[in-house]
Parts: C-alpha cells; structure tokens; sequence
C-alpha cells in the first residue's frame, strides 16, 4: 500500500525548464562563441597562449590615448545629459506652457531615431559649410569659416549630450509625475524661492532618476561609434573606434581583439554598476529607467 501511495503522487515530469533552451541555444551562437573567439585571439594565434599581445597594447601610447579620449567624452557627455535633461525636465513638468505633453511625447519618440541623423544635422548646421558657416563667412567677409568646434572633441561632446539627453529626461519626467504637488504648493506659501523648492523639495525625489540615467548614459558613451566616426574629429579616437582602425583598416586582429576585451570589461562594469543603482533604489524607481 505503501509504494501505492508513493507511485500515485510521485510529481510528473516537467517540461517547462525546457523552454529556456532554445534562447540558450540563440545566445550561445551569436553571443557566446563570438565572444569567446575574441577573447581567444586576444591571447595570441592558434595553437599559443600568451598574455604578451596584452602587455603590449596596454603600455601603448595609442592606447591610452583612446581610453583617455574614451572616458573625457563619456564624462563630459554624461554631465552635459544630467544637466540640460534635469534643467529641460524641470520645464516641462512644472512650468505650464501650450505643447508640454507633446514635448513629453517627443522625447520618447526622439529615443528611438539612430544617432547619426543628430550628427548629420549637426553637420549642416555647424559643419565648415553648414548653414552657421555660411552666414557668418558672408556677414564678417572672410574666407575660413570662423566656427570650427565639430571637429573636435567638444563637437562630439555636444553631438552624444543631444543624443542621450532624453534617456535622463525619461525618468525624470516620470519622477516628477509622482511628486505630490501639494509640497510645492506649501513650500511656495511658506515664501521659498524657486531655487529653494528645487533644492529642497524636487531635487532629493529627482535624486535616483538622475543617477539611474546618468548611469546609463555613461555605458552608452563609453561604447559609442557612429557618433564619433560620422563626425571624424582630428585626433579624437576612442576605444570603439581604435578598435574598427585596428580591425578593418590596419587587419591587426589581435591587437583589435585585446581593445575590444579590455572595452567589454569596462562596459560590464559600468553595466553592474547601473543595475546595482537601480536596485539599491529600489523596483519602482528602476521601473522608471
């Protein structure tokens, strides 16, 4: 009776863990063994095994060139997202004017067009012979043109700050969706200033959307390269970009798939580095990012 009783509930087999193969499968293919190609390359020709490629590449002059680049822009284009989208995200949700919600709209629709249609707008406009240029060789009659900043480090700066200021504008328009607008109303009674409610009162509550998004911001910059190959500033070459110069232009394989470990690395970094801020802040806040 006993093995009766055991046999009729003995739990069926069951067939759900199987589902999970085939994404397996998908990733294994195309992300997987990739990856692992590279970082096999990077440790010398088949049938090697030496860490020499990576002594050499790390002590390079050209190396740390593109990583200093690589960090200047992603910081200076992170700061410059934090600070217009917080500025821009502060008007749109508490300055009421005709078109707000549209903007709004705008923004998460501005999210999905591809980086380069910013970079050649940029051109037109600011390029040596973009509209700016243009007008201003035929006010002041002279024949170099007098705004020559896009080729530069600073042009790719401002190009990646207006590409990726919406994706900090995002949650902090949804953060200041959930601020309840009787504390602006008290403070406001009260006789606080402006600045004083924005320091004291949306500032603290804008506080997680701000480093979630800059966050974010940070590891898509460190890993751009439309932005900075459209452009093509003299001189401006980043670890995206040394890499394609190493790969496509120069066939050094090895030496392409040593920056391409090291880039990885820093963009797992800064991956585990956004999701630990989104979930030391909690489910609800992340959900906004």
């Amino acid at each position: 009776m006993a093995d009766v009783a055991v046999g009729a509930i003995a739990p069926r087999p069951s067939w759900d863990r199987l589902w999970s193969v085939p994404p397996l499968l998908i990733l294994a293919v195309l992300f997987f063994y990739p990856l692992g190609l590279i970082a096999r390359q990077s440790l010398g020709d088949p049938g090697t095994l030496s860490f020499s490629a990576f002594a050499e590449v790390l002590s390079s002059r050209e190396f740390h060139e593109g990583l200093q680049h690589t960090i200047v822009i992603a910081l200076g284009s992170t700061a410059g997202c934090l600070v217009f989208g917080f500025i821009f995200s502060l008007v749109i949700a508490f300055v009421p004017f005709p078109g707000a919600k549209f903007c709004g709209r705008l923004i998460e629709t501005f999210i999905a067009l591809p980086t380069f249609l910013v970079t050649l707008a940029f051109t037109f406009i600011y390029g040596s012979a973009g509209l700016l240029n243009e007008g201003l060789m035929r006010l002041m009659q002279v024949d170099l043109p007098p705004v020559d900043f896009l080729y530069s480090q600073w042009g790719v700066i401002l190009a990646e700050t207006t590409v990726y200021t919406p994706f900090v504008m995002r949650p902090l328009l949804a953060t200041f969706s959930q601020i309840d607008q009787a504390q602006i109303e008290v403070a406001s009674s009260l006789g606080a200033k402006p600045w004083r409610i924005v320091r004291q009162v949306i500032l603290p509550a804008a506080m997680p959307a701000l480093i979630a998004g800059g966050s974010l911001c940070l590891l898509l910059t460190v890993n751009e390269f439309g932005i900075v190959l459209f452009i093509g500033a003299k001189g401006v070459i980043t670890l995206p970009v040394l890499i394609y110069a190493k790969a496509i232009q120069e066939f050094d394989y090895t030496t392409a798939c040593v920056i391409a470990v090291v880039n990885v690395v820093l963009s797992l970094g800064l991956y585990s580095l956004y999701r630990a801020v989104i979930a030391h802040f909690g489910g609800n806040r992340a959900d906004m990012v």
